[in-house]
């Protein structure tokens, strides 16, 4: 797997930028190409093409220079310099095995001309996949330099490299990439896919040519473009269009798991607070709003890009360089806070993170495996994918390699897996005859994440059925945590990821209605393809119409609130305090266990106590009724523990609703 993304993806660049940085490495860090007073040519012909290419090479032209610099060397095959550029330009540009061609010519000439070419000739023969050639090199560059410079540590770290990627030849594992076809892929570069939870709803980048080939190369545009799987087949890629798309580059997103928002990455906008920053977007009916610069304390004036959102919402993996990681570029987390703020970002520590460069994080949507870059570990060459776990202790699991042919010798960047843990999603550029492409792949089972189910839900008005677009969260009650909170489509259509074997209270609210909750014990696996699902009827808000908060508990056989329902007594309290012409009567129901007389005293002290929290809160007294019913209004069976369970509620009743 070759070439996932693009460099102005990885790190935030511009086209042009990129290109006048490598330009200044190169003169800049290698001065005896501009300032040697003698070169190693007698032919004026060989001297004049080597001008002329460095001029190119100057306004970036790059075919130009090489043409000039090809010429040079055949004019004379002893002209040393020329070996040397036209070995840097030709690594620059890609051409690998014109590159080792020129470092072999420029050391059979002299070995010792220019010590810091055996280096290059080692990494061209790397990129070649040449382990041994390579490593060979890397020794000779070693054995004649100072062996604490910055590139005998590169060199060192190479030579372990190649050690790695000669074992791991030996055992691959299962890589068959696949074309997404026509319908996505173009003769232009598409990269960097997100993918929906249930597999139906594919975003990625798409690099287009805006401006033809100028005094400053080549102009390129970076928008997302989007496309729906039906009946098994992608529909043609649809531009995502303005105002989430701009002048600017979009790119390396995250999708929400039912697709209704992203978070991604643009650079160099006014808005800015570093050179890229993470911005949000919510998806409308009339498509995708303009991109909202989420701030700080996630952007900082450092570099922030590649956003991975768990399923649930509530963590944000990105990367940065921020001060107080392990290295260059890090992995960080943020959890999201009161009022859509996000926390003070964490970093991942050396678990994960390493002296050199982690990027390109996917957190699958088990909310614990991590798919990450990192050319800091022992690798393939460049960045390689890895993949680690959060264990209960919360601590990271050693990062295991994905394996070679998934990796390769070049950088392999923005895999992304689907919902099932059984498919990877990716860019290469396989066929050389065309641009970068989206490909997918059947994911080996040892590399694969746990399994999870999934819940599907739609929203109705309970009198007319028609679809409501809502807000809901899921909480799990064992934990008492919040798992999730977000909104459904306009359809009212959710579909959440959840870890199967727990009691989980779902609350759904809409404006204008009564909120809806429930308990339900997820049991089993439920695949995206065959999904837990419920049908959710919101009753609107007028006289007589009544909700059940089944996610209010009390103590057994007694009246005193359990801790878990005060998350729902909350939402009550916040319904009738945006509802103040709204009187209500809170209904307290127990099964037919135990007396009458019982039952009627037990649900009525438990009505009260509800309505005494709510009075506590601030509302009034006059707008909280209140009835014990004892076992008399059951709504199930009383002969099972199910349906006893059910039966044990707290009704909302609305009495007046007056503005």
């Amino acid at each position: 797997m070759v070439n996932i993304t693009s460099k102005s993806q990885i790190y935030g660049y511009t086209l042009g930028v990129l290109l006048k940085t490598i330009i200044i490495m190169l003169f800049f860090s290698q001065p005896y190409l501009l300032l040697a007073q003698e070169l190693h040519t007698r032919s004026n012909k060989a001297l004049k093409a080597y001008n002329e290419a460095k001029t190119a090479y100057d306004f970036i032209n790059y075919k130009e220079a090489e043409h000039y610099l090809l010429d040079a060397v055949k004019i004379d095959p002893g002209f040393i310099e020329a070996h040397l550029l036209l070995a840097e330009l030709s690594k620059d540009i890609l051409k690998y095995k014109q590159s080792a061609e020129a470092y072999h010519n420029l050391v059979l000439i002299d070995s010792t001309f220019f010590i810091p070419a055996w280096y290059g000739y080692g990494e061209v023969q790397f990129m070649l996949g040449n382990y041994i050639e390579a490593k060979n090199k890397f020794y000779i560059y070693l054995k004649l330099t100072d062996n604490k410079s910055v590139n005998a540590v590169r060199a060192r770290k190479y030579i372990m490299d190649c050690d790695f990627a000669l074992e791991a030849i030996l055992k691959p594992v299962d890589f068959n990439p696949v074309s997404l076809g026509d319908a996505i892929n173009t003769g232009d570069d598409e990269y960097w896919p997100a993918i929906t939870a249930d597999d139906n709803m594919l975003l990625f980048t798409r690099l287009s040519m805006i401006r033809p080939k100028n005094r400053m190369g080549k102009e390129f545009q970076e928008d997302f473009y989007y496309s729906y799987r039906i009946d098994g087949k992608w529909t043609k890629a649809i531009n995502a269009g303005y105002p989430l798309n701009t002048s600017y580059n979009e790119g390396a997103q995250t999708l929400e798991a039912a697709g209704n928002y992203m978070y991604f990455t643009a650079c160099n906008r006014e808005d800015g607070k570093g050179g890229c920053d993470i911005y949000y977007s919510a998806r409308t009916d009339n498509g995708w709003k303009k991109g909202i610069n989420i701030n700080g304390p996630v952007n900082t004036p450092y570099w922030e890009s590649q956003p991975s959102l768990t399923s649930d919402g509530l963590r944000l993996f990105f990367v940065s360089n921020r001060p107080g990681g392990q290295g260059g570029m890090d992995i960080w987390v943020s959890r999201l806070i009161k009022d859509g703020k996000w926390s003070e970002p964490v970093n991942l520590g050396d678990a994960i993170n390493t002296p050199g460069d982690e990027m390109s994080p996917f957190i699958h949507f088990d909310g614990k495996t991590l798919y990450f870059s990192s050319n800091g570990r022992p690798c393939m060459g460049g960045f390689d994918i890895f993949m680690s776990q959060l264990q209960k202790d919360s601590t990271w699991a050693v990062p295991e390699n994905l394996g070679y042919p998934i990796n390769t010798q070049t950088d392999e960047i923005g895999m992304v897996i689907n919902s099932s843990g059984e498919v990877a999603y990716f860019s290469s550029k396989i066929n050389t005859l065309k641009g970068r492409d989206l490909y997918y792949f059947e994911m080996p089972e040892s590399l694969r994440p746990d399994p999870v189910s999934y819940l599907k839900g739609k929203v109705l008005d309970k009198i007319t059925g028609r679809e409501l677009k809502a807000t809901y969260e899921l909480i799990n009650l064992s934990s008492k945590r919040r798992v999730i909170q977000s909104f459904t489509d306009s359809d009212g259509n959710f579909l959440v990821c959840l870890p199967a074997g727990h009691n989980y209270g779902i609350n759904v609210s809409s404006d204008g209605y009564l909120f809806y909750s429930e308990n339900f014990m997820l049991e089993g696996e439920h695949s995206s393809f065959e999904p837990f699902e419920k049908i959710i009827r919101l009753s609107p808000i007028s006289v007589g119409q009544q909700m059940s908060l089944h996610n209010v508990f009390f103590a057994f056989d007694s009246w005193k609130l359990r801790e878990e329902s005060l998350l729902e007594l909350d939402k009550l309290y916040k319904l009738l305090e945006k509802t103040p012409g709204m009187v209500i009567e809170i209904g307290g129901h127990t099964d037919s266990s135990g007396s009458d007389e019982h039952n009627l005293v037990l649900s009525e002290k438990r009505a009260i106590v509800v309505r005494e929290y709510l009075i506590n809160r601030g509302l009034s007294p006059d707008r909280l009724k209140y009835k014990g019913y004892g076992e008399k209004v059951p709504l199930y069976d009383n002969t099972s523990e199910e349906g006893k369970r059910k039966n044990r509620r707290t009704d909302i009743r609305i009495l007046k609703v007056s503005k």
